[in-house]
């Protein structure tokens, strides 16, 4: 994953950082509405941005408070052969990437027919 998005690591970590301030979705909405420019200048700006305690913010981020956690996500999603965000199981089915509402109806109307 590294290859295809080298700042998600990092960004994980600072959504993380903002979740600490109770911040996580409205930190969330700000890089994703600044992606792919999340490199760690892009991550403190989006901090100020919504008002998080940017001392604190630099700390956790800096200081690596939530890097183990983070590898650990990283390493169970590699395990499960996890190649991308977001993705998707219904019944077992995996359903990789941003897929449109047919496809979502498609798999849940196919296992609803298995399931007769």
């Amino acid at each position: 994953m590294d290859a295809i998005h080298p700042h998600a690591r990092p960004a994980a970590e600072a959504a993380r950082c903002a979740a600490d301030q109770g911040k996580f979705w409205e930190y969330h909405d700000k890089l994703y509405a600044h992606a792919p420019k999340l490199a760690f200048g892009e991550l403190k700006s989006a901090a100020k941005e919504i008002g998080l305690n940017v001392a604190s913010f630099d700390q956790c981020l800096v200081g690596g408070k939530f890097k183990a956690a983070v590898q650990r996500d990283f390493s169970e999603a590699a395990g499960l052969g996890l190649t991308g965000t977001p993705a998707f199981f219904i019944n077992g089915r995996e359903l990789s990437g941003a897929q449109p509402i047919e496809a979502f109806t498609a798999i849940i109307d196919e296992e609803l027919a298995l399931a007769k």
